[in-house]
């Protein structure tokens, strides 16, 4: 009886290694963003995320090189954010960012963003249940907590209170093709409740994410953003984002350091004002920490 109930025990602790070993195979990526766009990935449930973000000056170009030390000395945007994992497969957060894009022109978008986040896994890669593919579906409200500015006709008047929000939804779609290799795509939709003149309030973009995985700390990443407007196909001076990382998992929290050239990490932020060129060495360094509790 007791050789019995030894080897029971065995058998219910390999089978509870090898499901949670199977959960982390199917984990398409490490974290719930990859560079500058989310992931499929949720927040376990009960499981809080703590994270901070932030973007330098450009590297290079005309506001680049030694005299603001490749852009060191500039902080072009930083994000401090709290996240929870209401279940497995739904998370919710709050952030709070710099902002602050800009029009080629320079008039300035919103700033001082408040935004709230939340995202759904529809669904799960798996095998056994027959899903080739992971589903989430992202919703962010971003508020300008700045202050108004009296007398003038640029957003910042805040003639309402409603100009100062902005909207982001986004169907993510991403596949895990081998322990090694990762691919997603995405499409979204923006909307801005008060935009500068001739610009168009209702944006779509289009975007792709990759994770390549170098050792077993180590993961490459990069990913990738197309704003779909009228406006900016006929204007010169907007560019696809596209950014560059290495991911560092230490078991305790996931570290990013990474180059994109978008100055902003909001959705509601970086894709209308999408201004800064990797060609003219408009590409910043930035990184991200993310800490995870259990409560």
């Amino acid at each position: 009886m007791t050789n019995q109930l030894i080897i029971l025990c065995l058998l219910c602790s390999f089978s509870f290694t090898a499901q949670s070993q199977n959960l982390v195979e199917l984990q398409t990526f490490k974290d719930t963003r990859v560079i500058n766009t989310h992931s499929t990935e949720t927040l376990k449930k009960r499981r809080l995320d703590v994270r901070i973000g932030h973007r330098f000056g450009d590297i290079a170009g005309d506001r680049g090189g030694f005299s603001t030390f490749y852009g060191l000395e500039n902080a072009r945007d930083v994000l401090f954010a709290g996240e929870y994992g209401v279940t497995d497969n739904f998370m919710i957060g709050i952030s709070r960012a710099k902002g602050g894009g800009s029009m080629p022109d320079g008039t300035r978008g919103l700033d001082q963003l408040l935004s709230l986040t939340t995202k759904y896994r529809v669904l799960n890669q798996s095998e056994e249940t027959g899903n080739p593919v992971s589903v989430a579906v992202l919703g962010v409200a971003s508020m300008s907590a700045a202050e108004k500015v009296e007398g003038t006709d640029i957003i910042q008047a805040f003639e309402q209170f409603a100009h100062r929000f902005a909207y982001h939804g986004q169907l993510i779609v991403a596949r895990k093709f081998s322990s090694r290799f990762s691919l997603q795509a995405s499409g979204g939709i923006t909307y801005r409740n008060l935009v500068p003149f001739g610009d168009d309030n209702i944006i779509y973009s289009i975007g792709g994410a990759s994770r390549i995985q170098l050792t077993k700390v180590f993961g490459l990443i990069l990913d990738t953003t197309l704003p779909l407007s009228t406006f900016r196909s006929n204007t010169d001076g907007f560019h696809p984002v596209l950014g560059i990382g290495l991911e560092i998992d230490t078991g305790g929290h996931v570290f990013q350091v990474n180059l994109t050239n978008t100055t902003q990490i909001m959705e509601t932020d970086y894709i209308p004002y999408s201004t800064a060129s990797w060609r003219e060495g408009e590409f910043r360094l930035g990184f991200t920490i993310s800490r995870l509790f259990n409560l």
